[in-house]
């Protein structure tokens, strides 16, 4: 049984940090393409970044050079680290694994609220 569970999530302060964290098991995440994704209230969910099998990662225009993603095989977590955040930036953040056959998996969701 797959599950993806995150976690790290919080409430900050403009300007702050936070580091996501995405536990795999049932599956393994260099074995798969593994991205994170947002949703704002009223939004539409869009992707926020994501790291192929090989290792290469893209990144959404508003986050390129804030927050950078990142995988652990040992641990099987894939993370976010994110910097410099933005009320923007407000949102629940899920966790997705796609195989090369196609199939998905999302996590629960961890909500990150940047807020003064």
């Amino acid at each position: 049984q797959v599950q993806l569970v995150e976690s790290g999530g919080g409430v900050v302060q403009p300007g702050g940090s936070l580091r996501l964290s995405c536990a795999a098991s049932g599956l393994t995440v260099s074995s798969y393409a593994m991205s994170w994704y947002r949703q704002a209230p009223g939004k539409e969910r869009e992707l926020v970044a994501n790291i192929t099998r090989a290792g290469g990662t893209n990144y959404e225009d508003s986050v390129k050079g804030r927050f950078t993603i990142s995988r652990d095989n040992a641990k099987n977590t894939l993370y976010l680290q994110m910097n410099s955040l933005k009320p923007e930036d407000t949102a629940v953040y899920l966790c997705q694994a796609r195989s090369l056959l196609g199939y998905i998996f999302w996590g629960q969701g961890t909500q990150v609220t940047v807020s003064s």
